[in-house]
């Protein structure tokens, strides 16, 4: 069997959510489990999460799946109905729905007058990408608390910028004006506005990365009290003793600038480790840390193990996790850690704790 593994360490991820409560006791905590909760596998780590008071999930299949293995907690569709069966299934099932578009009041306009749903009334407070505008959602609020077949609305906007000093100030004054217009509950806090910004959290907070055990920051400002979740670990499956001179991987991109020896790993962009991380990306071998060489490939990568004595085939390779913050290789690749997370693809899952 390959011996790349994504293990999984559900304590962390229980230590995590315990965190966020801390940071907002007065705020009702929803998960976000979208992308397979970011990578992590959606029903475990909804078991890890039960202490959440909701869930929310892009596809109405995720919902589905949830409900059915007997989670009877809030769900929230976060990119609401598509069509006339979302909305019928949304109902059946008890999910939520995010709501922030005019073909949506259409959907529920044409659903049986008889059937519930909860919904979350989107603002568009200055993400610009889903929402009413503030001036137009007074209308709309007032065509939605006279529908019988609302059961319950929620005040619903997203920060662009909540990991930047003063990032949140702009869209806050809008939701000011909101929360004085509207005696509703809201829900505007994602991961970054709960560490940076605690007039944010009110009725709801909406932890996504942090639960995960990365941070919504840049990598100068780790949050030490949050735990790795995954630790993506492979071994050496060859090795190599190049010449000072020779080039290592496609393009030649790393020249040995002196004789040397290379180990190569078994995993590669196909598993999801970012083809762009630059020749010299932190990596662990036997618990030391190192640095790739040259491309990453396919499904291998090479790394540099001249001074680290005994590597063998079969050691211990850390690509992230435990001993190596996911937000360091991110940086190195140019990215964030929420698309390292997401993109794990065809390593073995392995729960624990």
């Amino acid at each position: 069997m390959r011996p790349l593994k994504a293990l999984i360490n559900l304590d962390n991820a229980r230590q995590n959510l315990a965190y966020i409560k801390s940071l907002a006791p007065s705020s009702k905590i929803m998960a976000t489990l979208k992308a397979n909760a970011y990578g992590h596998g959606l029903t475990l780590m909804a078991t890890a999460f039960n202490d959440a008071d909701a869930f929310s999930v892009l596809t109405i299949d995720d919902a589905i799946e949830l409900r059915e293995v007997g989670f009877d907690k809030k769900i929230l569709l976060l990119e609401g109905p598509f069509d006339q069966d979302d909305l019928n299934i949304a109902a059946a099932y008890h999910f939520d729905m995010v709501i922030h578009s005019d073909y949506q009041l259409a959907l529920i306009r044409q659903l049986d007058k008889h059937k519930k749903i909860n919904i979350h009334l989107k603002v568009n407070t200055g993400m610009n990408r889903l929402g009413f505008t503030v001036e137009k959602v007074q209308k709309i609020y007032q065509q939605l608390k006279n529908d019988t077949r609302i059961d319950e609305i929620i005040f619903m906007s997203h920060f662009a910028n909540a990991d930047i000093e003063n990032g949140t100030d702009l869209q806050a004054k809008h939701i000011d004006t909101l929360l004085k217009t509207f005696n509703e509950p809201f829900s505007v806090a994602n991961s970054a506005a709960i560490v940076n910004q605690i007039s944010t959290h009110l009725d709801w907070v909406r932890p996504g990365i942090m639960l995960y055990g990365a941070t919504p920051f840049d990598r100068d400002l780790p949050l030490e009290q949050l735990k790795p979740v995954m630790t993506l670990r492979s071994e050496i499956i060859a090795i190599q003793d190049i010449k000072k001179g020779e080039g290592v991987g496609y393009g030649y991109e790393f020249i040995a600038p002196k004789d040397m020896r290379i180990g190569i790993v078994a995993c590669g962009y196909a598993d999801g480790y970012p083809r762009h991380a630059a020749s010299g990306t932190p990596i662990m071998v036997d618990g030391i840390q190192t640095k790739t060489v040259g491309r990453v490939s396919m499904d291998m990568i090479a790394v540099d193990i001249n001074d680290i004595p005994n590597v063998n085939y079969g050691s211990s390779v850390e690509l992230w996790g435990e001993n190596l913050s996911v937000d360091l290789v991110a940086h190195h690749a140019k990215t964030v850690s929420y698309e390292l997370l997401c993109a794990v693809s065809s390593a073995s899952r392995v729960y624990y704790g």
